[in-house]
């Protein structure tokens, strides 16, 4: 914790695939005045690369995911505890889809960025699932090539329930 012991504001966007985190998390870094980290933007050069050696380029595919994920989430948890050390609130993007699930990940999660001189907020972006699949169909993105190539499937998959611990819920849809 920072010497002044003030908890520095973490806003953690959370959400399915093409639910709006990145766009949000860009639009409230900036009104804010607070530092952005998006694993969109922190780890797909890495990812890629396991990616391109396992073949397979979508993320919810445990061929990449399992390699990967521990990797990614670890990245973006180490970005936000430096920027909240030397005093910058952050938001944070990532699905965070572990952290939802399970109250135990996001108390450790918690107590990290709490060690850090943070003070955590989870915001889950709810939408329907035909705007998810609309938005991945106009993103276009090579990670979502097997959601658009199967819709059935991909929203069949989607947890549709609110996160599990403490979080602020907000409507995705505009």
């Amino acid at each position: 914790m920072r010497s002044d012991n003030v908890a520095r504001p973490v806003v953690l966007l959370t959400g399915w695939p093409a639910a709006g985190k990145s766009t949000v998390g860009r639009e409230l870094a900036r009104r804010l005045g607070r530092a952005l980290i998006d694993q969109d933007t922190a780890t797909p050069s890495l990812v890629t690369v396991v990616a391109d050696l396992v073949g397979v380029h979508d993320l919810t595919d445990p061929r990449l995911a399992g390699p990967t994920r521990r990797a990614r989430y670890e990245t973006v948890t180490a970005l936000a505890e430096d920027n909240l050390r030397i005093g910058t609130p952050v938001v944070l993007v990532a699905p965070f889809t572990e952290e939802r699930r399970d109250v135990d990940a996001w108390n450790a999660l918690e107590r990290r960025l709490r060690a850090a001189g943070g003070s955590p907020l989870l915001v889950w972006l709810r939408l329907e699932p035909a705007t998810a699949m609309y938005r991945l169909r106009v993103r276009g993105a090579s990670r979502d090539t097997a959601k658009v190539t199967d819709p059935a499937a991909f929203v069949a998959a989607l947890d549709t329930s609110e996160p599990v611990g403490p979080h602020f819920s907000v409507d995705g849809e505009s």
